[in-house]
């Protein structure tokens, strides 16, 4: 291969504001070797000298080159259609300032590009939360294996990666089609994006490789747009840039990417919000019911049969009720893995003034699928920690698959890895199982705050089993002192997360647990 056809790809960085972190996101994009002929760093008219960053950088080095804005576009797309059009080799990805480029990434996608002829090539996607270091993977069910996908509507499931950052685009194919980002502020502007590559109906190589690198942020001063989702404007931003993408698949004539669209947003979109529900004020709420309601009424009943149930449940609530009704049932429902809290009433299980609202699946999904029901309380003492649970049954399908067994899992809020597990027999009781079981509080103390959240997996006879959260009972999160095995105190606080299920924060400390036990007494 010769040296021109190896400097074949353009990589967009684009930034504002952001002096801290575009100089890794640059220097991870030069790394990727000879395959990369340019870089063109796109400065977005910052005032914190971020450009002036870039400008040292690219003083020694010819691959890359820096355009300015005079102006700032107030959003993502504008650069990178700068970088779009200014760029001068056959392909071209984007990069966002904060992220970076794993080793191997512009080879990965490019060999695939090539070896199939594709004008797209789409790999896998690490979301690193930070500074903990904590990885999940976006979409993984999309790169489990390499495949190639002749045309999109053969693969509904590509609507799902709504990400222009973990691909990469023949440039001749985004011109050709007049492929270019909404300009200007406009929120989720990928959204649209993807929508108009695939709409264009390319050939999309798929890799498992890990190709791209995104940062999450959460304590940043500046959210990103995906994080930033505590005002109603992000809301209405989201159904706008969904509304555009199933214009763009229906004006194509592409019916089941605009269907399949259409479940997406329930499952993803609609779910994620709903979860947050409970920590949004009263007036959020109705605005965001309100829009929800307002835009799912638009959807085809084939859309809400595409959706998993959980989803697709949420979804005819929302359109039954007029305003806000059972949220906290809503939001054990939306979260991953989904809760359907009792009571489990024959005929109407939502508000008495709902129209009846079928559970469909939920209740005639498999067992590994269903939405389980558990509550968890924690019993405290001066030495030790007893975690006590009950397992609710669901319109029989628990008592006719006999549970046997839970595993009972603590795990690490911030890096996923669990940190304690034990295996308890369930006892029947009426319409429920019960259980307990040691919580070894020591094991679950690592530096000075650690935050466990609560997994249950229940095992049935016939081998099957299913994975839930546990809801925090009702008088469970009372903090308390307990003495460590290791001397010492530990400061024990059970909580409910937004979601309604337990979790636990234990510091070390004899200072913060005298501190308690004298408010306790204080109060007593």
């Amino acid at each position: 291969m010769t040296t021109s056809e190896q400097r074949a790809v353009t990589v967009v960085v684009i930034g504002y504001n952001d002096a801290a972190h575009i100089t890794d996101a640059v220097r991870s994009a030069l790394a990727q070797g000879p395959a990369v002929a340019e870089v063109i760093a796109v400065d977005d008219c910052s005032t914190d000298g971020t450009g002036d960053v870039l400008e040292r950088l690219s003083a020694g080095e010819d691959r890359l080159r820096v355009l300015r804005r005079t102006e700032n576009s107030g959003g993502c797309g504008t650069p990178r259609n700068d970088g779009i059009r200014a760029a001068a080799t056959p392909y071209v990805m984007f990069l966002d300032s904060d992220d970076v480029l794993p080793t191997g990434a512009v080879d990965a996608l490019l060999t695939a590009a090539r070896a199939h002829d594709a004008d797209v090539a789409a790999g896998q996607c690490v979301r690193r939360e930070l500074p903990e270091g904590r990885d999940t993977l976006w979409r993984s069910e999309l790169y489990a294996a390499p495949a190639l996908v002749e045309r999109p509507e053969d693969e509904p499931r590509l609507v799902d990666d709504t990400l222009c950052v973990n691909k990469l685009y023949r440039t001749g194919f985004l011109r050709e089609h007049g492929i270019v980002f909404p300009e200007g502020r406009f929120v989720y502007e990928d959204f649209v994006f993807t929508a108009r590559v695939l709409a264009a109906a390319p050939r999309v190589a798929l890799v498992p490789d890990t190709v791209y690198v995104w940062h999450v942020r959460r304590a940043a001063k500046r959210l990103s747009i995906s994080l930033d989702r505590a005002g109603i404007d992000n809301w209405r931003s989201r159904i706008e840039a969904h509304r555009q993408v199933v214009a763009i698949h229906t004006a194509a004539g592409e019916k089941t990417l605009a269907s399949a669209a259409r479940a997406s947003f329930l499952d993803r979109s609609v779910r994620m919000y709903v979860r947050e529900l409970g920590g949004r004020g009263a007036e959020y709420r109705r605005e965001w019911w309100r829009l929800a309601r307002e835009y799912l009424a638009g959807f085809e009943e084939r859309d809400l049969a595409a959706a998993p149930p959980p989803a697709r449940t949420i979804a005819q609530v929302v359109l039954a009720a007029p305003e806000p009704r059972d949220l906290t049932r809503l939001v054990a429902l939306a979260a991953r893995p989904a809760r359907l809290l009792p009571p489990y009433a024959e005929g109407q299980v939502w508000s008495e003034d709902l129209p009846k609202v079928a559970l469909g699946g939920l209740v005639a999904c498999p067992i590994g699928e269903l939405a389980l029901a558990a509550e968890a309380s924690l019993a405290l003492s001066p030495v030790r920690g007893t975690l006590m649970l009950r397992v609710h049954e669901l319109y029989g399908r628990l008592a006719a698959a006999r549970p046997v067994a839970v595993d009972v899992e603590w795990t690490d809020r911030h890096t996923g890895r669990t940190i304690t597990s034990h295996t308890t027999g369930l006892t029947p009781q009426a319409s429920a199982w019960t259980a307990e079981a040691p919580v070894h509080l020591t094991a679950l103390a690592e530096g000075d705050l650690a935050v466990r959240d609560l997994r249950l997996t229940v095992h049935f006879a016939d081998g099957g089993r299913t994975v839930t959260a546990a809801q925090a009972a009702g008088g469970a999160l009372r903090r308390a002192a307990v003495l460590s095995r290791r001397g010492g105190a530990l400061l024990v606080q059970p909580y409910a997360t937004v979601d309604g299920a337990l979790a636990l924060r234990v510091a070390p400390g004899l200072r913060g647990a005298v501190s308690v036990l004298r408010r306790r007494l204080r109060r007593g």
